[in-house]
């Protein structure tokens, strides 16, 4: 079992499973949603709109389409409201769901971007932690589940995930 960090594209990623930032619409929308779901095809919104959208925190599946992913697992972050809202439960919950999901679909592998730290302004370091936690937490106890990858946009997003492990071990 393992735990990555890497600064790439999601969308490109040959694993059982991707993760998709989305809105609780799940209809698409900017930044990782709108990646995945151009890179996806149409498809994927086709299948998105027979959902009935998502709860924050919770996730639902859907296959991978164009993706090299089997699946796209979509899970709505919380918005940063100042963190008196219940937000680090509800995004740790993303994290918790998306893999509960790919262990009921016999997943091994499962990449995820950086959820909520993007327009949902979380702020990255208590994103990391919480992301870092709930995954490390979740593999000791996988039974499908192996190899997990944080997937990064960019140097500064690797290098606060990477803290945060390195503080860890």
């Amino acid at each position: 079992m393992g735990f990555h960090i890497e600064r790439g594209d999601i969308t490109t990623y040959a694993v059982d499973a991707i993760v998709n930032a989305a809105n609780c619409s799940l209809l698409g929308g900017g930044g990782v949603d709108g990646a995945i779901h151009r890179a996806a095809g149409p498809q994927l919104l086709e299948e998105c709109r027979t959902l009935g959208g998502c709860e924050t925190g919770k996730a639902k599946l859907t296959a991978g389409y164009r993706l090299p992913a089997r699946y796209v697992i979509h899970t709505p972050g919380p918005v940063w409201h100042g963190g008196d809202r219940g937000e680090a439960g509800l995004l740790r919950s993303c994290y918790e769901s998306c893999l509960a999901l790919a262990e009921r679909h016999g997943c091994r592998t499962v990449a995820f971007p950086s959820i909520s730290t993007g327009v949902y302004r979380y702020p990255l370091p208590q994103a990391a932690e919480i992301a870092v936690d709930a995954i490390e937490t979740f593999l000791a106890t996988a039974s499908s589940v192996e190899e997990v990858t944080m997937v990064c946009f960019d140097g500064g997003t690797e290098q606060a995930y990477r803290a945060v492990l390195e503080g860890r071990g």
